[in-house]
């Protein structure tokens, strides 16, 4: 279940109760009348089932309650209610299968926000792949996988496609582009400094490195198995269980394509630079069309679940 806050103008008010009362789902509605100050209006609080949560902020939506007053959404961890029950039963679908179209954009237009502690995970990540690439340490590769920050943008790109938001697309890219630039320019300094000391050296480059050599040569698989973790992924962001996400993480060889570009052009060995690349280019492009080819479904099938569910008087 999820509860909404709404400081509604007094005007409206009576709006909102008829669209809450009139949306499947909904449970436990409150009106406080003249309780909120700034701004100033009347409070309105309801409980509704996750699966009817993004038909109803839609409709709050419409209504501009958002532009006029206040929409606050959490989650209910635990509800003993036997309306809140039936209101769950009411509701089509599944709410664990659930899109909140509002909650993905707000939280993927935050993680494609090219900031420094993003950067900063992403320079990180690289260069721990780097030391990975060139140990040989398929341990190394896991964990700078798991570090890497790429998703969000990614997510970022597909919900934009899918919502119609350039503005939210121009910001993943420019998040994802500029943060991989970044990161590589310094995984290419940081395997200088490290060849000074006597750690780094080119034949760790040439050597046939079985465990991480897949980095630099891709194929059609590098795309299927993109394919496949953008679409767990997608899902574990919409769903209400999101515990996938780390699993997918670890899955593309995103990070590690770009650190073994970056150490590969450090020691001017361009056959493996360009191979990487591409490695990169594949998994980032494969990420992308699953995430909206996902999203696109799941829009479908809630239009479809919400046209056969029973509607309220």
């Amino acid at each position: 279940m999820l509860h909404l806050r709404l400081i509604t103008p007094p005007d409206s008010t009576d709006d909102v109760v008829r669209l809450i009362g009139s949306t499947v789902g909904t449970a436990h509605l409150v009106v406080l009348p003249g309780a909120a100050r700034d701004p100033a209006g009347d409070v309105v609080l309801c409980d509704v089932a996750r699966e009817a949560g993004d038909e109803l902020i839609g409709g709050l939506r419409e209504l501009g309650i958002d532009r006029t007053g206040s929409i606050a959404v959490g989650t209910i961890d635990l509800s003993l209610s036997r309306r809140a029950d039936r209101a769950e039963e009411e509701a089509p679908g599944e709410g664990a299968d659930a899109v909140l179209w509002e909650h993905l954009v707000d939280a993927t237009h935050e993680e494609s926000t090219l900031t420094v502690t993003y950067v900063a995970f992403l320079t990180v990540a690289t260069m721990l792949a780097a030391c990975g690439v060139m140990l040989d340490n398929a341990i190394l590769i896991v964990g700078a996988m798991a570090v890497g920050p790429e998703f969000g943008p990614l997510a970022g790109i597909s919900t934009a496609l899918v919502r119609r938001a350039p503005r939210l697309v121009g910001r993943s890219l420019w998040a994802l582009l500029a943060g991989f630039a970044a990161a590589m320019v310094l995984t290419v300094g940081f395997s200088w400094l490290l060849d000074a000391f006597g750690l780094f050296e080119k034949s760790m480059v040439q050597a046939a490195r079985p465990n991480t050599a897949f980095i630099w040569k891709p194929d059609w698989m590098s795309f299927v198995v993109a394919f496949l973790a953008g679409i767990a992924g997608t899902l574990s962001l919409t769903s209400a269980k999101s515990g996938a996400l780390i699993g997918v993480a670890i899955s593309v060889t995103t990070v590690p394509a770009a650190a073994n570009a970056a150490v590969a052009f450090s020691y001017r060995d361009y056959s493996q630079t360009w191979g990487s690349t591409w490695q990169l280019l594949a998994n980032l492009g494969g990420i992308v069309a699953a995430g909206t080819l996902t999203l696109l479904a799941q829009k479908a099938f809630w239009t479809w679940q919400r046209e056969r569910a029973p509607q309220l008087p």
